[in-house]
């Protein structure tokens, strides 16, 4: 008894140092320092379920950890090589019956007779990359196909899948497979379940799939396979996850031993060298719980996929040795520097790397070499901890990616900012490692005061979500080195469109380096204006995108969004000049900004039918928001010329900002609120934009304003949030904690932000943070790992900036 109360001790020890914050999330963080360098966990077990990069592809992180000879996983899942059972048309096209019209029940079975079907050859599809056999052009598709097993001794069946839209996949008539609102871009591997594996037969059998194309492009592509599994382990015991603003932290029970288990990305943003390297640290921890001995050893491994953009591409891997460092080096044969462009899409140049000290306890091997797990693509790393008794045995390895040229800016490749202070990847991470003690103290210190700060700002729910949105909105981001050392800091526009540098991305994502970095902001701001001064762009209003993520060599989002963007940029120089207590920034490019403000004086109090950055809502003539957004950014504009000294230029917009202010109250009045667009009674909409009026401290609209629509918000919340507006259910995460923090007493801001608690916390939709969901039943509509989480942040912000001039 006595050494179990002593390795509970130990094990209560080990948590003595950190604070438990956020334990649950939609996905969970592991590495995160780039669009794509990028994996997560998509359950709330991490031994559950392969990691993924924050598209859903699958890039595999494997852990396991042998006590006394017992193999216990703990993270990701140990699958052997997948062979095909029934090889998809990705492979080589292949025949199948299909039928474009309803067939009738029984389709599914075995037994039907499909002869008058149509016979065809899968992959059909129409647009994406050309690439299928057969066009599909209708709604809804039905296929069967039939193939003969001689044997059923199958470890793990699995369904190779490329879908867009909606699926459902049967085989012998028994549902396997399905889902609903969902597509891929390529073809993916899904473990199927015992009853799939019950429903074969030897001889001939049926897989049959059904898809429904709900909009846009069309695919189906499917197959069978199996997979070979490690049979000699078994699942540890998660007992404990813990998110802080740059670490995730598990706790399991192996046997008679503990394991802490640690990911740190030191996204700190105050320290830009630190920050862009390119790193993320696993700690493991080990203890015995009874205070026996225990020989104990752990196996990471780590897939070559993470460098390339789809699997089966052909990989280079290579060992190395610099200085105390070893490590494992996987990249493409191809190399193909920034020749890809788009949303779902990864890496395929660069390397992956994964490194340790070489203290003689760490052996590395190369996919399929001897002695290696045998697991296909993975580069494996083993820690001999020795006998462990008493006093945890902890060791940390460091991830990496090298990519070589980060962005493409107006026809230059540009490298990453840490590449200014090392000459070499390998010794990027020889200091890294290095300074693993320092860096953990200082993450651990930041971690602990961002969450004190957003408690006293907004309570307990609030500063969990501000520890979720950290790390991700910052990894969507890429610190680059411009020319004579520019700091750029672009932006991908993940899950949409995959634009850089999208402005109405920047908008709300700029609470959180307003608080920790303004300097960061710059780098999401400048290139825009410096388009503008280039004379490549020549519209009156700012423009939308620099391009496609990573190409910046000009705006290719097909519509403009005049007042949403000329609004938001002047906002977001006046809040830099705040933050920074200068208005130096905004004198590089005073010219630029008159001829926007300018803009919206013409056109902002009563907009023309237009976007703004709620596209996905359509276009809105006369929209009572995005008015706000004009105003205030008039606003904001006199108050920077006021600062500057340029007095005749505050004089003359400071007026206009007030006339039209007053002129907005009558306009867009409704009785016990204020509408969507002016004109339409009977409707409402978050009006989110005034929260730069209380921040900036403008004064351009009273406290009646603000007093009228968040008693109104109150009464129209529902179970996941307040939404959008009126004319729908769904919300934006982002913009109802800008709305909270237009309210007076904490009670309200509270009451505004506990249903987005409860979205994070219980949403169906287990993928990275979305900011678009549904407030009736929690689901995601769309977006994921997206950096306007930042905008979280604004209530710590109008905390750090309360009296400040």
């Amino acid at each position: 008894m006595m050494k179990k109360w002593i390795g509970s001790i130990l094990v209560l020890c080990l948590y003595i140092d950190g604070i438990a914050q956020a334990n649950k999330a939609p996905a969970y963080p592991l590495v995160t320092n780039d669009p794509y360098f990028s994996i997560w966990s998509f359950t709330d077990q991490l031994n559950e379920s392969v990691t993924k990069h924050w598209t859903g592809t699958d890039h595999s992180l494997v852990g396991l950890i042998s006590v006394d000879d017992r193999l216990y996983s703990f993270m990701g899942e140990p699958v052997g090589p997948v062979s095909f059972i029934l090889p998809p048309g990705a492979e080589k096209p292949v025949e199948v019956k299909y039928t474009e019209t309803y067939p009738g029940d029984g389709w599914i079975n075995a037994d039907f007779n499909d002869k008058n079907w149509l016979s065809g050859k899968m992959p059909f599809g129409m647009g994406w990359d050309k690439d299928f056999a057969t066009e599909w052009k209708t709604k809804e598709i039905w296929t069967r196909r039939t193939f003969n097993l001689r044997e059923l001794n199958l470890d793990q069946l699995v369904l190779e899948l490329r879908h867009d839209d909606d699926a459902e996949v049967f085989i012998n008539g028994i549902r396997v497979w399905s889902c609903s609102d969902c597509n891929n871009s390529e073809l993916k591997e899904y473990k199927l379940g015992a009853e799939a594996l019950a429903a074969l037969r030897t001889g001939n059998n049926v897989l049959a799939v059904h898809c429904t194309n709900t909009h846009g492009w069309a695919w189906l592509d499917a197959g069978l396979g199996r997979a070979r599994l490690l049979k000699s382990y078994t699942n540890a015991e998660q007992v404990s996850v813990n998110i802080s603003a740059t670490r995730t932290r598990y706790g399991f029970n192996c046997g008679p031993v503990f394991l802490d288990l640690s990911f740190l990305s030191p996204l700190l943003a105050d320290d830009l060298n630190l920050f862009s390297r390119p790193v993320t640290y696993i700690s493991f921890n080990v203890l015995s719980t009874d205070n026996d001995l225990h020989k104990v050893k752990i196996y990471f491994l780590g897939s070559t996929n993470v460098a390339s953009n789809k699997k089966n591409t052909e990989m280079l891997v290579s060992q190395g040795k610099s200085g105390d460092i070893i490590y494992l080096k996987a990249g493409t044969k191809e190399q193909p520097v920034l020749k890809k462009k788009g949303d779902d899409l990864r890496i395929d140049w660069g390397y992956f790397y994964i490194a340790a000290k070489n203290d003689g306890s760490i052996k590395q091997r190369a996919p399929g070499a001897s002695g290696s797990m045998d697991l296909p693509g993975m580069m494996e790393t083993e820690i001999d901890l020795g006998k462990i008794r008493g006093m945890p045995a902890e060791k940390t390895i460091l991830l990496a990616y090298d990519d070589v040229s980060s962005i493409q800016y107006f026809g230059k490749d540009l490298q990453a900012w840490w590449k200014k202070e090392f000459s070499s990847t390998e010794e990027m991470i020889g200091r890294s490692l290095n300074e693993y003690a320092s860096i953990n103290d200082r993450c651990k210190n930041f971690d602990a005061r961002l969450y004190r700060d957003g408690q006293l700002a907004g309570g307990e729910e609030y500063a969990k979500l501000c520890a979720l949105a950290y790390r991700q909105s910052l990894a969507a981001h890429k610190l680059v080195r411009g020319e004579n050392d520019q700091l750029l800091f672009p932006q991908k526009e993940n899950f949409s469109n995959g634009s850089i540098w999208t402005v109405d991305v920047t908008y709300p994502s700029a609470p959180l380096t307003l608080l920790y970095n303004p300097k960061l902001l710059e780098g999401m701001v400048e290139p825009i204006i410096q388009y503008s001064e280039s004379g490549k762009w020549t519209k009156p209003f700012p423009s939308h995108d620099l391009g496609t993520y990573p190409l910046a060599n000009g705006q290719t989002y097909p519509a403009d969004m005049p007042v949403e963007e000329a609004g938001n940029m002047i906002i977001l120089t006046a809040a830099i000049c705040r933050a920074e207590g200068s208005t130096a920034f905004a004198e590089k490019h005073w010219a630029t900004l008159s001829r926007w403000v300018e803009f919206l004086v013409n056109d902002g109090l009563d907009p023309a039918n237009q976007l703004c950055t709620d596209d996905f809502a359509g276009h809105l003539a006369r929209n009572a928001n995005l008015s706000i957004k004009a105003i205030v950014g008039i606003g904001a504009f006199a108050q920077m010329a006021q600062h500057a000294g340029k007095k005749e230029e505050a004089d003359k917009y400071a007026p206009i900002a007030r006339d039209y202010a007053n002129k907005w109250q009558e306009l867009a009045d409704d009785g016990d609120h204020y509408v969507l667009a002016f004109g339409q009674k009977g409707t409402w909409s978050q009006k989110y934009n005034l929260v730069w009026d209380k921040l900036l401290e403008l004064h351009l609209f009273p406290s009646a304003v603000y007093e009228k629509e968040i008693k109104y918000y109150l009464g129209k919340q529902n179970p996941f949030g307040l939404p959008l507006d009126s004319r729908r259910t769904y919300t934006k995460s982002d913009w109802i904690c800008w709305t909270a923090t237009m309210a007076s007493n904490i009670n309200d801001f509270r009451s505004i932000i506990s249903p987005v608690y409860k979205f994070a916390m219980g949403t169906p939709s287990r993928v990275p943070l979305s900011d678009w969901h549904e407030t009736m039943d929690g689901k995601q509509v769309g977006f994921q790992a997206r950096s306007v989480v930042g905008g979280y942040f604004i209530k710590m912000l109008e905390e750090r900036w309360k009296g400040k001039k």
